[in-house]
């Protein structure tokens, strides 16, 4: 099959908006995609940009109670909030056409996987997609439907044995590993700031699946005021081990950027290029494992101006085999509206001014007076010999 990339994106996926103030702003969307278009990353014979439809309540209701979807429904369109599933709260307040906005994101996901496991794309990215909070029964962290689950639910309908989910955002992918836990088909693999400082106060290195799943759940629970090259030695000693144990045939992975040092609402210190290089090594362990079998979401990302555009550029990028260098320069029209329509001083070049992190691999050895090598050795020890891991060496 020759190579291609399938991009998700519709200008309506704007729409799927909070409100003045709040965190999650749609402008980091429309940031991304202006700036990918001034990189020249949408305009290749390789890389297909699709529309979303609203997905469909039968699909919604895979993953979902369908009580909880018409309650999104009474939202939408009587403005009618219900507090006990999430509806109408300071994380998700209730706008109306948020059930269309948000079945929209659903259906960019769901056929940017299937369209992988059938062949028609090789990498597939959908950047307003990776709302992993969202729970079987109700809204949860800015999330109202869980895309990701309901795309991966949907793989495994269509005959996938096995989904390897990876999820670098500051925040515990609570939502896909909950609906996830008991089923041995799905691996999920979550390195995020620990639940002891940070929402949602889950994932925990003991946390391992469910009594026919043991070993399916891998959580890496940071400390507070992780650094880009720790982060990095967590990832790398993490990921590949078992995304490599578990063999999967398709890997989905959530590259949610507010683990950056300027996202207000994580407590975690992680550069850019440490960021892009975390998607450097994901997809590569695609290309190793499951036949270049990818599928790339956003997430998380505050830091609207500064950090998530760039970061998300370098996902496209890498996705597209067109990689972006840290050095190479911020496109001057796309810094020029930054400045006049947002008076901010936008950065100028494709990197926190840093370039490649530089980090010790976690083959040189457990070093235990390190804070982060003790939370990736918990996690080690509790998950690894359930996958199969030799863990031997980790004294």
């Amino acid at each position: 099959m020759p190579f291609r990339v399938r991009i998700s994106w519709s200008p309506e996926l704007v729409e799927h908006n909070f409100g003045r103030g709040h965190p999650m702003a749609p402008l980091r969307l429309d940031l991304t995609v202006r700036l990918a278009e001034g990189l020249g990353l949408l305009a290749h014979d390789d890389v297909t940009v699709v529309g979303s439809s609203v997905a469909s309540d039968e699909l919604l209701s895979t993953v979902h109670e369908p009580e909880y979807v018409a309650a999104v429904h009474a939202a939408s369109d009587d403005d009618r909030e219900d507090p006990a599933r999430g509806l109408g709260t300071d994380d998700n307040p209730i706008f109306p056409g948020i059930h269309e906005s948000a079945a929209r994101i659903v259906s960019g996901t769901v056929e940017s996987a299937l369209a992988v496991w059938r062949g028609e794309a090789t990498h597939a990215v959908n950047l307003a997609g990776g709302m992993h909070h969202a729970r079987v029964g109700g809204a949860s962290g800015f999330c109202i439907y869980n895309d990701i689950a309901i795309a991966i639910r949907a793989l495994l309908d269509a005959g996938v044995e096995r989904v390897a989910y990876v999820d670098v955002d500051a925040h515990h992918g609570d939502g896909v590993e909950a609906a996830f836990w008991d089923d041995p088909r799905v691996l999920t693999v979550s390195v995020h700031q620990s639940g002891a400082s940070l929402f949602p106060g889950t994932g925990h290195a003991t946390d391992t699946g469910g009594p026919h799943a043991q070993g399916s759940a891998v959580n890496v629970a940071l400390p507070a005021k992780t650094r880009s090259a720790e982060w990095l030695r967590a990832v790398d000693a993490v990921v590949p081990d078992a995304v490599r144990a578990f063999e999967p045939q398709v890997i989905v992975s959530q590259h949610g950027c507010d683990a950056h040092g300027k996202d207000t609402l994580s407590d975690l210190d992680v550069a850019v290029d440490a960021q892009r290089q975390a998607a450097e090594w994901v997809h590569d362990l695609a290309h190793e494992v499951a036949d270049g079998r990818w599928v790339a979401l956003g997430g998380g990302g505050y830091a609207v101006l500064d950090v998530v555009p760039i970061v998300w550029c370098h996902v496209l990028a890498i996705a597209e085999h067109r990689p972006v260098g840290p050095m190479d320069p911020v496109p001057a029209a796309w810094r020029a509206y930054v400045e006049e329509m947002l008076e901010h001083c936008p950065p100028e070049v494709m990197s926190d001014d840093e370039g490649a992190v530089a980090f010790v691999p976690w083959s040189s050895g457990f070093d235990p007076d390190q804070e982060v090598d003790r939370a990736v050795r918990a996690t080690r020890q509790a998950a690894f010999p359930l996958l199969g891991v030799d863990v031997s060496r980790d004294v």
